[in-house]
């Protein structure tokens, strides 16, 4: 939507706003007035105000308010905020003022394109009345050139204020253009499909043919007909179709029925003959919205969890998945290349693993393709970054039980913390490090890459995904989360910065001290922002590139830093030799028992011996209160009895 109309969840229209602009005296404020009361106006105002039509006069029964505008310059302001907000333009033009036709192209026109107005644009010659026999010109040889130079102009018409033609019919045509938008569906430039219309049908073809075929008999294209237009077509209908696309292309139809390239071809000629209102029926029918994604009402509701909690794919969505994998690996090689997964997510918007975060991010060989842990590891990686986008594309590629069964929220991580234990199946880790300590070859390593010696600058966050394997037979799903050193300082800018977070590493060089002491000062950083946010995690720190000489105190000096903070000594490893010290393991061990290698800092210590004294100091005066209390009953009973005694 370019301006003032707004959608439900199902994507149709609540409202249009059409605005009507041009030159001076070219019939906007006759048009409007006719359009409103069916009949010509002897005299109307410079503006029109807003003018809103009786739903009964259009047929698609949504409420139409058309904005008037002044041509003067000085309201040029104004009348481009309008067009900003505007759903659909209409450009009038004289039809017998040759000139007001050419200020279209060499004014309106570009200036509609300077202002970025993305609504679609009606042209329409007024006062066609006026026009003598003489005067006449043929309306489609006249704009072509036009509308081929400006391909946001939709249509073309010719209407009569003063003699009521065709007046309702310009702004029907407001309308539709913006409830039935040709442009989300075809490629005027190209005069193509778009891709994502393309996508959409193949999924909608899929679903109907029940008997997986390949062709849409008689009675799965009569049963689509019906889902979609709520009446059937008589057998000589349907057989009138198949004649025609055969027409049109020699295998739009074979001995089983109606094929995916019929399919397609069949609704190109509903767009060609200007029928827009079909194509976008058979859509919101299968429950797309105006951008050919799945509408909200097809999609879970928003999850609710805290910012501790993660999102897994469920039990069932693995299992379903498995077998995903299995039907599109054709050649039972145990791994899908770049072309099956393209086909796999052909009936979705678009792949969404040719983009990052998820592109390049899980272990791929280079001749196989994605093994099964590989698949099922990008799955679990936008699972647990965009879980709705993982659950719109698993409806794309078929799933069609609940939606809200393919995803789980797990437990916070707080409360992990404090049953000393956590069971997701999911753990992501942040890399943090400084420059050149290799924390993108950890990531690397991670997914298979060779080791290389060339040092590449990573600017941006980047993930890495992969499948590890326990002692015990178990395996859990790791994501390696990059953070370069730039982007510590924004990270901790969010009070829930850590939240997401089930372990943390500190890479550094062990060949360099200032290296060392870079990442000693990030863990402390990091730590005091757990501590300060609730958000404590546990750490590991880790020496990289252990096949190069340490500097001369690094072992001491790490090893004091890490035995004062109270975890682990710093793990040595090379990638270089791919000796890797059972990292992966060691990282998960530490998401499994949260509570063991928390660190602590001198800040945090402190912290928390202050409270433990002021704790003292509240039971002690706990203590003496409850005896005072005691002192004071025990008192009173004594002089009860004395009292009564005497």
């Amino acid at each position: 939507m370019a301006g003032g109309g707004s959608s439900n969840a199902k994507g149709n229209i609540s409202g249009v706003r059409v605005i009507v602009a041009g030159e001076p005296k070219t019939g906007k404020s006759s048009l409007i007035f006719a359009a409103a009361t069916e009949s010509f106006p002897a005299s109307v105002p410079p503006v029109l105000p807003p003018t809103r039509l009786r739903d009964d006069i259009l047929p698609y029964r949504v409420p139409l308010t058309i904005i008037d505008t002044s041509s003067s310059p000085e309201n040029r302001g104004k009348l481009f905020e309008e067009m900003m907000r505007a759903d659909a333009v209409v450009l009038t033009y004289a039809c017998g003022k040759p000139a007001t036709l050419d200020r279209l192209s060499t004014y309106w026109l570009p200036e509609l394109r300077r202002l970025e107005v993305k609504a679609p644009v009606i042209v329409v010659g007024c006062m066609s009345d006026k026009m003598d026999k003489q005067q006449a010109i043929n309306l489609e040889q006249v704009m072509l050139p036009i509308m081929q130079q400006f391909l946001e102009i939709e249509t073309c018409i010719e209407c009569s204020a003063y003699n009521l033609i065709q007046v309702a019919e310009v702004f029907c045509n407001g309308q539709k253009t913006v409830l039935y938008p040709i442009a989300p569906l075809f490629d005027l430039e190209a005069q193509t499909l778009k891709p994502r219309y393309i996508r959409a049908l193949k999924r909608i073809f899929i679903l109907c043919d029940h008997d997986r075929d390949g062709a849409l008999s008689d009675a799965e294209f009569n049963n689509f007909q019906v889902k979609c237009f709520n009446a059937p077509l008589q057998p000589s209908e349907i057989l009138g179709l198949k004649k025609f696309v055969q027409t049109e292309i020699r295998h739009g139809v074979n001995i089983y029925g109606l094929t995916l390239l019929g399919f397609f071809v069949l609704y190109a000629l509903f767009i060609e003959k200007g029928q827009l209102e079909k194509n976008w029926t058979v859509l919101q029918k299968f429950g797309y919205n105006n951008d050919i994604r799945l509408s909200e009402d097809q999609l879970p509701p928003p999850i609710k969890r805290q910012p501790d909690q993660s999102v897994e794919l469920s039990g069932e969505a693995v299992e379903f998945l498995k077998k995903i994998f299995l039907r599109f690996d054709l050649d039972g090689d145990a791994a899908l290349r770049s072309n099956d997964l393209d086909e796999l997510f052909s009936v979705a918007p678009e792949n969404p693993w040719n983009e990052a975060p998820y592109k390049d991010a899980a272990e791929k060989d280079v001749l196989i393709g994605l093994s099964l842990d590989g698949f099922l590891s990008l799955w679990n990686l936008m699972a647990l970054l965009d879980p709705m986008a993982a659950v719109e594309n698993l409806i794309y590629i078929g799933y069609a039980a609940d939606p809200s069964s393919t995803i789980r929220v797990t437990q916070r991580r707080c409360l992990d913390r404090k049953r000393q234990q956590s069971d997701r199946n999911v753990y992501q880790c942040f890399v943090f490090g400084p420059k050149e300590a290799g924390k993108s070859a950890i990531l690397n390593s991670f997914v298979g890459r060779p080791f290389s010696e060339e040092y590449e600058s990573n600017a941006d966050d980047r993930y890495a995904v992969n499948v590890v394997r326990l002692p015990g037979g178990g395996k859990k799903t790791l994501v390696l989360h990059e953070i370069p050193e730039d982007g510590v300082k924004k990270l901790l800018s969010s009070k829930d910065a850590l939240a997401a977070c089930d372990v943390a590493i500190f890479v550094y060089e062990s060949s360099r001290e200032a290296s060392w002491k870079r990442a000693s000062e990030l863990h402390v950083d990091v730590a005091s922002f757990g501590e300060a946010t609730g958000y404590e995690i546990p750490s590991l720190i880790v020496a990289a590139k252990d096949d190069l000489d340490p500097y001369l105190t690094e072992i001491q000096d790490s090893t004091r830093v890490t035995q004062d903070m109270g975890i682990e000594a710093p793990i040595p490893i090379s990638t270089k030799f791919e000796d890797l010290r059972n990292l992966f393991q060691r990282i998960v061990n530490a998401a499994e028992r949260p509570h063991l290698s928390i660190p602590e800092t001198e800040a945090g210590k402190s912290r928390k011996q202050y409270h433990r004294l002021i704790n003292r100091s509240l039971m002690f005066v706990s203590v003496g209160n409850a005896v005072a209390v005691v002192g004071l009953a025990a008192y009173r009973v004594y002089a009860a009895r004395k009292n009564n005694s005497s």
